[in-house]
């Protein structure tokens, strides 16, 4: 449909915008502005879409994008806003003495400036020196009111954006909401097997780790797999997108503050940021397992797991096949209200990533990286 063009158009733009160093306030939230109205049009269309499910999911990441980008526009324009006015109080005494001198050339007239008290000889040489000053004073004046309007420009670019901000902040919560509902309604999707509850039960109720659980999922299919041909996963090695959009906070077997190592990635996410599997998966487990809160296991090839856990809401049925994109869950913790989304505190600390989603790749039930077969777009 043509509001999909639209989206993935403009979220082309908008990463072009962010990755350029010489980005100001002003474009970026222009950009973000466009991205967060062509989403606001696609959760609009989102009930003629022939996938709804896919056309919220679409909206959704198209709303988290835009949210970003629009808060770090307001981010920016805070910044340089803070600056101008710092340098206006570090020459302030410059600043009033130009001020000064532009009103008093203002008050008097031009014949009364080119008079002096030592005669003609005098006059003459005070208009030379007036002749050479008067262009320095005229350039620091100017320079002053482009500050000015700066400044100006800049406070009104924080009001304006706060209104869209949380404009998109409902709108992203209606589209989650709306991508529940459609989930729930769907019935179109293959089941490669279907789930005997009795085996998962004894899975999850003998298993101790991850790796014992994971180990024994092949044994919780009740009917004979039907034959589905998925894509080649490992001819995606290093082209795939990662799960949800986060910060990295640890490499693979990377040691925490408390020296412990996980065979995988942790993520730091938004609240409420979606999760979708990075390729056409089956899915071998959704639902609590041991301490990691919500978990999807993914089934991407014959022989691989792709593991997701610390998600709060988790979607589709065990056995399901899912294309690449869709949609398998939801973070936790609560959508940010106005004024914590507003508030720019903590931004560069990346206080507002407040969880965290661990992904764990296992072939032949070994561990192995999982960051090699993404893209390397982590930030």
């Amino acid at each position: 449909m043509i509001w999909r063009g639209l989206l993935f158009a403009t979220a082309l733009s908008l990463t072009a915008s962010i990755a350029a160093a010489d980005t100001d306030p002003a474009h970026l939230a222009k950009r973000a502005a466009q991205q967060l109205n062509v989403a606001a049009i696609a959760l609009r269309d989102a009930d003629k879409a022939s996938d709804r499910v896919a056309a919220l999911t679409q909206t959704i990441q198209a709303y988290e994008a835009g949210l970003v980008a629009m808060r770090e526009g307001i981010r920016r324009a805070s910044i340089s806003e803070h600056a101008l006015q710092l340098e206006f109080e570090a020459k302030s005494e410059e600043v009033s003495r130009l001020l000064g001198v532009l009103q008093s050339m203002q008050a008097t007239s031009a014949p009364l400036l080119l008079l002096h008290p030592t005669g003609p000889i005098g006059t003459a040489r005070s208009g030379m020196i007036l002749a050479e000053v008067t262009p320095a004073i005229q350039v620091q004046a100017e320079n002053l009111r482009g500050q000015l309007e700066e400044v100006a420009l800049l406070h009104s670019l924080q009001e304006s954006s706060a209104q869209i901000l949380i404009d998109g902040l409902q709108g992203a919560q209606e589209a989650r909401t709306q991508l529940s509902q459609a989930i729930s309604d769907r019935v179109d999707l293959p089941k490669r097997f279907t789930e005997d509850p009795v085996k998962t039960a004894i899975l999850l109720d003998s298993s101790e780790t991850l790796e014992g659980f994971a180990s024994g999922l092949a044994n919780i299919a009740e009917d004979a797999e039907l034959q589905i041909t998925l894509p080649d996963f490992e001819a995606a090695k290093g082209t795939l997108s990662l799960p949800a959009n986060g910060t990295l906070l640890r490499h693979y077997n990377e040691s925490d503050a408390a020296g412990v190592r996980r065979p995988g990635l942790l993520l730091a996410t938004r609240p409420q940021s979606i999760v979708t599997t990075p390729w056409a998966a089956t899915i071998r487990y959704r639902g609590p397992l041991l301490e990691y809160g919500n978990v999807m296991i993914l089934e991407p090839s014959s022989g691989y797991l792709l593991v997701l856990t610390g998600l709060n809401t988790v979607y589709g049925k065990i056995g399901e096949v899912l294309p690449a994109g869709a949609p398998v869950g939801l973070m936790g913790g609560n959508p940010a209200e106005n004024d914590e989304f507003l508030s720019l505190s903590g931004q560069q600390g990346g206080s507002e990533r407040t969880e965290t989603l661990y992904i764990e790749l296992r072939r032949d039930a070994e561990t192995i990286d999982p960051e090699q077969w993404f893209v390397q777009t982590l930030q």
